[in-house]
């Protein structure tokens, strides 16, 4: 199959990037526009408009040459570029709008199209004409991208051929105007006759800019391209070259050829002022001709890529081939889109969101560089190179550009993009290529580890539950999975040590992973390792300890009660190593019958304070109980009760005091309190029922004790250590 796709790369820099990108940015504007700039904006002002329009799009055009010198390019252009940085989730994003607008693109070069040709057969029917004109379009795209190219050929000898009129009207003295006559710096009078009451410089630049914006035309056939490494940088940067100098020149011609009135108030100034006018029109014809099959074939391709990703429902379908590799499926959709658009008549409204919807592209392909430049990840290693200064300027200028066109539209294609982007990060997209978005957060991770590792220890507003959870019976681990999440969720983390006898199961690791997965998939971050030991305690062990030096290391170590667990030889070992590396501990008892109940109620047990009840920032071994209860109120719903046994009647005002004061500095709300005097054994088995009783843990926690106390509760128990790194205080 990659043989086959192979055949169908065809394309050389000159014929599948260099004549479609130059043909596009050589358009309508060009001709009908470039002289009512220079009136408004005179001689200096065009040069330094067009400047500007071209400086933005060349840095975009060096990021993008960098980027493709990178990565093996597919199908669609910014589109693949954008997603294989950062994701299908982004690049479709940005792929379906500028999708759509380059349909309606196509629509309006056809509208364009019309308006030159009624100007030399006024009498015939405008729908007709944009009908047939849409005919001929569809058929030659349809057919191959070769025939496409080949007519862009001929269109391109017609606008050169309109050049030549232009240079042969100098040459026999069209330029009248002296040079020091000729308007410098324009008053932008605007031209009442056109609809413009008055101008500025960048209302001027935002009715140019959009001359500039044609450099993805060739980059849109990167799927056809023999070697697109090197005709994408080579074929874009020559076009805006060319294009560049064309339009200088121009400018020039026409300050010295036209007064400043002439200028403003006739956008046919070039087709009157040239040696053969008709062959101008030809030109125009043949520029908004060729524009709308660049976009038409480059949009084809897009939607082709995005079938194939994915990205969009049907994509088998739209990712369809002929026999000699056309998206002829795609081309077919995006022909009906075309057509239906057509019927608007009007698309003035919405022409400016497909100048933004270019400019979005440009501003995150200049993104993409940044952040591998940022990265400093080896792969990053692009045979084009460019000054890290470049995709900045391009970034934004880009954004300027937007706001300077129109800040309104600007914001609501950047709300389109966002709320595209929203809804494919809900579709589970399945990437088929590397991206260097784990590249982004893993270097985010190490910036911030290594900007917080001085204060380590001093991090408890900043507090998480990140759980390991040693597993060698992976039913046991099963059975515990929604109290596990609703304790990690929702920025908490799972870790699964499994602890595997060397004499290995084939099904573990697997039923590791798949136990891990589901986590991830309930919104709770999971990662699983395992360890060989046929010591269930030294396994934990040495993974605790080895995991010390890391940043990022479980602050909890969750261990399940079992019937067949040994407490003195398995338990109390991990226990005990936990304090000693400063590590808090959950040990959870399950009730055989009534398991977790109903989730409604949680007491949480506070140890008996005697004359010591001022409440500083240390509450003894508390912190980490309140926590985790109040991490299960929140994602239970339910109430939280603190209980408090004292042996002495008159301190009950204090206790009182102490857990109502707890309370409010803790912000515990609709918490409910208890004070009871006399045994605490005695008391736990009176005290109100709850779903889950919460004790705090000795280090020397005695196996009895853990057995009398749940069954006293008549709950499921959990019996907790803090590691002193915690503060339901902070």
């Amino acid at each position: 199959m990659d043989i086959q796709k192979n055949n169908f790369k065809k394309f050389g820099t000159f014929a599948g990037v260099f004549t479609p990108t130059l043909l596009t940015i050589l358009g309508v504007i060009m001709y009908l526009r470039l002289g009512w700039v220079v009136g408004n904006a005179g001689l200096l002002g065009a040069w330094l408009i067009i400047i500007i329009s071209f400086l933005i799009t060349l840095c975009t055009a060096l990021s993008m040459s960098a980027i493709t010198t990178n990565i093996r390019i597919g199908a669609g252009g910014a589109y693949a570029i954008i997603s294989q940085a950062l994701g299908l989730e982004v690049g479709g994003s940005l792929g379906i709008p500028r999708y759509i607008s380059q349909g309606l693109a196509v629509t309006m070069y056809i509208f364009g199209f019309r308006e030159g040709w009624l100007s030399i057969f006024p009498g015939h029917d405008p729908f007709l004409v944009d009908i047939l004109v849409f005919g001929v379009l569809i058929t030659i795209a349809y057919i191959s991208a070769d025939l496409a190219i080949k007519t862009q050929f001929f269109i391109m000898v017609v606008i050169i051929l309109s050049l030549f009129s232009i240079v042969f009207a100098a040459y026999y003295g069209s330029m009248y105007i002296p040079t020091e006559d000729a308007v410098r710096w324009g008053t932008f009078k605007g031209s009442i006759e056109n609809g413009f009451t008055g101008s500025d410089f960048w209302l001027v630049f935002a009715v140019f800019f959009p001359a500039a914006t044609g450099i993805m035309a060739g980059a849109n056939m990167s799927g056809e391209l023999k070697n697109p490494k090197k005709s994408i940088p080579q074929g874009t940067l020559w076009a805006i070259g060319v294009s560049f100098l064309i339009y200088m020149v121009l400018a020039y011609w026409l300050a010295r050829t036209a007064t400043e009135q002439e200028l403003i108030s006739n956008y046919n100034i070039i087709v009157e002022k040239s040696y053969v006018g008709p062959l101008v029109i030809a030109g125009i014809l043949g520029a908004t001709f060729s524009s709308a099959l660049a976009s038409l074939v480059g949009s084809s391709r897009i939607l082709f890529a995005m079938g194939e990703h994915r990205v969009l429902p049907y994509g088998v379908f739209l990712a369809g081939q002929s026999a000699n590799g056309q998206p002829r499926n795609a081309m077919i959709v995006t022909g009906i889109i075309i057509f239906i658009s057509m019927l608007l008549r009007d698309l003035n409204a919405i022409a400016p969101l497909v100048t933004l919807f270019f400019l979005i592209t440009y501003a995150m392909i200049n993104v993409v560089v940044i952040i591998e430049q940022r990265l400093g990840l080896i792969s990053y290693r692009p045979v084009f190179k460019v000054y890290k200064w470049i995709p900045w300027l391009g970034l934004s200028s880009s954004v300027l550009a937007m706001f300077i066109i129109n800040p309104t539209i600007s914001l609501l294609s950047i709300s389109i993009v966002f709320v595209v982007y929203w809804f494919l990060s809900r579709q589970n997209l399945e990437t088929p290529f590397e991206d260097v978005r784990s590249g982004l957060f893993v270097s985010f991770a190490e910036w911030a580890a290594k900007h917080t590792w001085g204060m380590k220890n001093m991090q408890q507003r900043a507090w998480k539950p990140n759980l390991m959870v040693p597993i060698r019976d992976i039913h046991g681990a099963k059975g515990n999975f929604q109290f596990l999440r609703n304790i990690a969720k929702p920025k908490g983390s799972i870790k699964l040590l499994g602890i595997e006898p060397f004499t290995e199961n084939p099904n573990f690791r697997d039923q590791l992973a798949a136990l891990s997965e589901s986590f991830r998939k309930k919104g709770v971050f999971s990662s699983w390792s395992v360890i060989h030991s046929d010591d269930f305690a030294k396994g934990v062990n040495y993974g605790n300890q080895a995991l010390q030096g890391a940043f990022f290391k479980p602050n909890i170590v969750f261990l399940n009660l079992q019937q067949h667990d040994d407490y003195e030889t398995e338990l109390r070992p991990v226990i005990k190593e936990c304090i000693r590396l400063e590590i808090g501990v959950l040990l959870y008892l399950s009730h055989p019958k009534a398991l977790l109940g109903q989730r409604n109620m949680i007491n949480v047990w506070v140890r008996d304070r005697k004359d010591n009840w001022d409440l500083g920032w240390n509450i003894g071994n508390l912190d980490l109980s309140i926590l985790v209860a109040y991490k299960l109120k929140m994602n239970w719903d339910a109430n939280i009760r603190l209980i408090i046994v004292i042996d002495d009647e008159k301190e009950k005002g204090n206790a009182q005091d102490f857990l109502m004061t707890l309370v409010n500095l803790a912000r515990l709300p609709q918490t409910l309190t208890e004070v009871f005097v006399g045994n605490f054994k005695e008391v736990v088995e009176v005290a109100p029922a709850a779903d889950l009783n919460i004790f705090g843990m000795e280090g020397n926690l005695q196996f009895e004790f853990v057995k009398e106390v749940s069954a006293k509760t008549g709950s499921s128990c959990l019996f907790v250590k803090d590691s002193g790194h915690e503060s339901i205080l902070a």
